[in-house]
């Protein structure tokens, strides 16, 4: 009788195996980079303090609904409605302040529990008709569009100036407060690491304490001083990249530390695997578009916040302008897989700085905006295709 006293080594993945795992996000990462070398050597002003705060704060809207999107990209389905619920949320919370007198610290909550009952409505409707996502939410979508037509005065624009909504906006964190904003995002992200790394050695998978803990920490932590540098050179940290960053923290947590983040990659791999396994597949879809559109409606926050006012143009306009297609590409370029079951909360991240790089660098240059259109749709045929070469890379079936 032999006896093998000895375990195997572990297979080593190969690079086309990592890229569709621990380094998704590394195209996308060259592919800023890239961006960034090229706009600062088109214009001495790109990597000035005062720009790259703009440019970060310019990012925060398309990234918070980009974040939200994610969501719902996980289940394999698609929120076509998000920017018209950030725009009739905006509407309906400005009507509320300026024309009932209602307190905004109850008003905006109010706009948020509104958004999320909105994308709710579209999942319930999925789950019980069956019509497709994309089919529901673009009806949807059209009709508060008509909706937020009709909130509006005979002005077609409800000022915010002097309400304290504009505060948010106006608001930023500079000196020691910037630094221990810092710390504490830091020391969160750390709790997140070691939670992962005590996770996966319960279930007996082997963990590099180098790679999978010192270096995302060690890079994460010098990433976020650079920033807090530069941002405090500057007026300090706006108050939106803040909230964009607490959003991604929590957004994070959820994805990564509960039973309803694995749940969302479990549907978007395989729905009818989920439910034989006893998830309980709709009630974790609506979850999921309800989320979105909460997380749509803080963004509208934010952005009547820095308009100073909602108006037709708030969400887009009619159709959801270039915010939708901004949004959806954002999660998109990111990382997030059309397809879904794969994205990490960092690609609301990157893919809203992408987007905010292409604006800002392009306006700088004084391109029209019509260039910036086209350059924006070509990345997201780019990033959806790369999206299916690293799947063949992978053997991974995307349907």
């Amino acid at each position: 009788m032999v006896s093998i006293s000895a375990s195997a080594a572990p297979k080593r993945r190969t690079f086309g195996e990592l890229l569709g795992s621990d380094l998704r996000a590394l195209p996308v990462i060259i592919g800023l980079v890239v961006l960034w070398v090229f706009f600062a050597l088109q214009s001495d002003v790109f990597l000035t303090p005062r720009n790259l705060s703009n440019l970060l704060l310019q990012s925060t809207v398309v990234g918070i609904m980009a974040l939200g999107l994610m969501f719902v990209l996980l289940v394999r389905e698609i929120d076509l409605s998000i920017a018209a619920i950030h725009g009739v949320t905006a509407v309906v919370s400005a009507k509320l302040i300026v024309e009932y007198g209602v307190s905004p610290l109850l008003a905006l909550p109010l706009s948020v529990i509104l958004g999320a009952a909105v994308g709710s409505v579209s999942a319930r409707w999925v789950n019980w008709i069956g019509v497709p996502s994309f089919v529901v939410t673009l009806g949807l979508g059209l009709a508060l569009n008509g909706i937020q037509l009709l909130l509006l005065p005979a002005t077609a624009r409800f000022g915010l100036m002097g309400t304290g909504v504009e505060l948010i906006a106006q608001t930023t964190i500079d000196g020691v407060y910037a630094w221990l904003a810092w710390a504490i995002g830091i020391v969160f992200l750390a709790l997140l690491i070691l939670s992962s790394v005590r996770r996966r050695r319960r279930v007996g998978l082997e963990v590099s304490i180098m790679h999978s803990v010192v270096l995302p920490l060690v890079v994460s932590a010098l990433i976020g001083a650079m920033a807090v540098v530069v941002l405090n050179a500057n007026q300090g940290i706006p108050l939106p990249v803040l909230i964009f960053a607490v959003l991604l923290g929590l957004g994070g947590y959820v994805l990564n530390e509960t039973q309803f983040g694995l749940y969302l990659y479990a549907i978007g791999n395989n729905a009818e695997a989920a439910r034989r396994a006893g998830i309980k597949v709709p009630r974790i879809r609506t979850a999921a578009f309800a989320i979105a559109g909460g997380v749509a409606a803080i963004a509208g926050i934010i952005a009547s916040s820095r308009t100073l006012g909602v108006g037709v143009f708030s969400g887009g306009g009619v159709g959801g302008g270039t915010l939708l297609l901004e949004s959806i590409a954002a999660a998109v370029i990111g990382g997030v897989s059309l397809f879904g079951g794969r994205g990490a909360i960092h690609a609301a991240l990157l893919g809203a700085l992408v987007i905010g790089t292409v604006q800002n660098g392009l306006n700088l240059m004084g391109v029209k905006n019509e260039v910036r259109l086209i350059v924006t749709g070509l990345l997201l045929v780019l990033a959806v295709s790369i999206d299916k070469i690293i799947e063949k890379l992978t053997g991974q079936q995307a349907y």
